[in-house]
C-alpha cells in the first residue's frame, strides 16, 4: 500500500470514527417551583461554575466547559415529558382547626377541607395520614380521645368523598405535640387541629 493510499485509509477511518462518536453530555434545567418561590442551583465542573437562578435556566455539561442557555416549557415537555409524567404528585399538607372541646371544624377550616378534597381528586393514587391534636386543656385521657375523634371525623369525611378506607391512616396525638407551646390548662385555638398529609 503506497503512502497516498495509507493516508486516505487513515483519513477515512478517522472520519468514520468521528461520525460514529457522540460526546456524552448531561443537561440540567431549573424547573419552576410549584408555588413560584425563587430557587437557584449552582452547577460546578472543574473551575467553571454556572448559576441557574430563573425558571428554565439550563446548562449542558459536555467534555468541554459547561455552557448556559435558556430552555423553555415546550422543550422540557418534548424532551422530558414522559419522565415528568411518570413522577408522583408532590406531597401536600393541610391544617384544619376545631372548636374547643369538639370535633366540629371552624368555618375557615371547612373551606380548607374542600381544598383537601380537590387535591385528592387530582391524584391517581391517594395515601393520606390524618393526625389529630388538642390544646393543653383537660386530662390526657380526655385529650387522647378527642384528638382521635377529630382525626376520625376527617377520615370519615374523606371516605364519604370516595377515598378508600385502606388509603387513610388516622391517629390522635392528644396534647403531646403542641403547635404553640403553652402551659398545661391553657386554651390555644391553633393547637386544636388536625394535620392532613397527602402523598
Amino acid at each position: 500500500m503506497n503512502g497516498l493510499a495509507r493516508r486516505l485509509l487513515v483519513a477515512c477511518a478517522l472520519t468514520a470514527f468521528i461520525a460514529g462518536c457522540t460526546w456524552p453530555s448531561e443537561r440540567i434545567v431549573l424547573l419552576p417551583a410549584k408555588d413560584d418561590r425563587p430557587t437557584a442551583v449552582v452547577v460546578k465542573r472543574g473551575e467553571r461554575e454556572i448559576v441557574l437562578d430563573r425558571p428554565y435556566a439550563a446548562t449542558e455539561l459536555t467534555p468541554a466547559d459547561p455552557w448556559l442557555y435558556r430552555s423553555s416549557e415546550a422543550e422540557i415537555g418534548k424532551t422530558f415529558g414522559e419522565a415528568l409524567g411518570a413522577q408522583p404528585t408532590r406531597a401536600a399538607s393541610f391544617t384544619l382547626y376545631f372548636i374547643e372541646g369538639s370535633d366540629t371544624l371552624t368555618e375557615a377550616s371547612k373551606a380548607v377541607l374542600e381544598q383537601v378534597f380537590a387535591d385528592l381528586k387530582d391524584r391517581k393514587v391517594a395515601d393520606v395520614v390524618v393526625v389529630g391534636h388538642t390544646d393543653a386543656v383537660g386530662t390526657d385521657p380526655f385529650n387522647d380521645a378527642l384528638a382521635r375523634q377529630r382525626a376520625e371525623s376527617i377520615r370519615n369525611a374523606l371516605i364519604q368523598r370516595g377515598i378508600a378506607p385502606t388509603d387513610i391512616v388516622a391517629v390522635g396525638r392528644g396534647k403531646r405535640e403542641l403547635l404553640i407551646p403553652t402551659a398545661d390548662g391553657v386554651a390555644e385555638p391553633r393547637n386544636r387541629r388536625v394535620e392532613v398529609l397527602v402523598r
